[in-house]
């Protein structure tokens, strides 16, 4: 079995660890420090993102994985201190995916003097979904991040993509204030039943965790829908079927020909965001009246670049499909990626 981590508790034991070793001429890839950011609790989302960040820097680079429970993130003290905390474990997680180091430090460590005067706005994008919801979250998120680059100097950070408006924020963080580090989003990790993996399932029971596959049920019946509807598409363009086709079709005799052919003819590209919305919301709808129900928060289509809603009439480009709610007390984010005019 792989030996735990190592645990570093202080910018100073950080520093001594030191970065890794020049890959000149080992034939490693591009990075020598990779950083995956944690808040702890790791599963096996986590460790995907380490053994992808293993995998980048081979074994001539270096591995670290932060764990901090970030104050500024929370908007209440009971959640803070609700959030599980599982060191111990977490080395072993960390270990097993190839980590190199575990970087653990206090509050007091990232923030000596008390919570920083000076913070990193997030802007607009912030303020939009989660942001909305959870006022001052992103900044806070963001200062903990940028203080965490400077500590850690990474080459490349890994992140989720269940978080997919902290990622998108990451990024532009990055572009805007020049750091110097690579940023790579890393595909949602999924239970076999669908449910995204997340700290916070812990706390669900298995009745809310019934609930809770609505999410990902939404998602996935969204993105089903935008590929059938692709897939008609394709077939009008290939068989030019218009109306008139239909009509004479149904003229003939051809019933089922001629329904298929409606169909299809009927299939406009002009509709896809609502339809995507529209499968997701039916889903969504249909949970809000289970036991326990679905309270839900938001369901979104956005841009991935600054997370505006896409307008209905958007035939071609990539989009997020974001979704948040409630199941008893937790609550629970989740989404997926599409892309309108997508060839089948």
């Amino acid at each position: 079995m792989t030996a735990p981590a190592a645990l570093l508790r202080t910018a100073a034991e950080l520093e001594a660890f030191g970065p890794a070793p020049s890959a000149a001429g080992t034939g490693a890839a591009r990075a020598d420090r990779a950083v995956v950011m944690t808040m702890g609790a790791l599963h096996e989302g986590h460790a995907s993102l380490i053994r992808t960040a293993r995998a980048l820097v081979k074994d001539a680079g270096q591995v670290v994985v932060t764990v901090f429970v970030n104050p500024l993130q929370f908007g209440e003290a009971a959640d803070l201190e609700r959030y599980p905390r599982t060191l111990d474990a977490d080395l072993a997680v960390a270990g097993e995916a190839g980590a190199d180091a575990v970087f653990a430090p206090s509050a007091d460590e990232v923030y000596p003097g008390g919570e920083p005067q000076v913070r990193i706005s997030a802007g607009p994008m912030g303020e939009r979904l989660e942001g909305a919801s959870r006022p001052g979250h992103f900044d806070g998120m963001l200062t903990v991040v940028a203080k965490l680059f400077h500590l850690t100097r990474p080459d490349v950070a890994f992140f989720g993509q269940k978080d997919a408006q902290q990622l998108a924020l990451i990024r532009r963080m990055v572009r805007d204030l020049n750091f110097p580090v690579e940023i790579v989003g890393v595909e949602t990790a999924r239970e076999a039943d669908g449910l995204a993996l997340s700290s916070r399932n812990r706390f669900l029971d298995p009745h809310e965790r019934r609930t809770a596959l609505a999410l990902s049920r939404a998602l996935f019946a969204a993105r089903d829908r935008l590929a059938a509807q692709q897939a008609l598409h394709a077939r009008a363009r290939a068989t030019g079927a218009t109306q008139d086709r239909a009509a004479g079709l149904n003229r003939l005799g051809e019933a089922r020909l001629a329904a298929d052919a409606q169909a299809v003819a009927r299939a406009l590209p002009d509709d896809g965001p609502a339809a995507v919305r529209a499968a997701a919301r039916a889903v969504l709808e249909e949970a809000s009246a289970a036991s326990p129900p679905l309270d839900l928060d938001y369901v979104a289509l956005v841009d991935p670049a600054d997370f505006t809603e896409i307008p209905d009439d958007r035939t071609a480009g990539d989009a997020v499909l974001a979704v948040a709610a409630r199941v008893g007390a937790t609550r629970l984010i989740d989404n997926i990626p599409l892309t309108f005019g997508a060839p089948t």
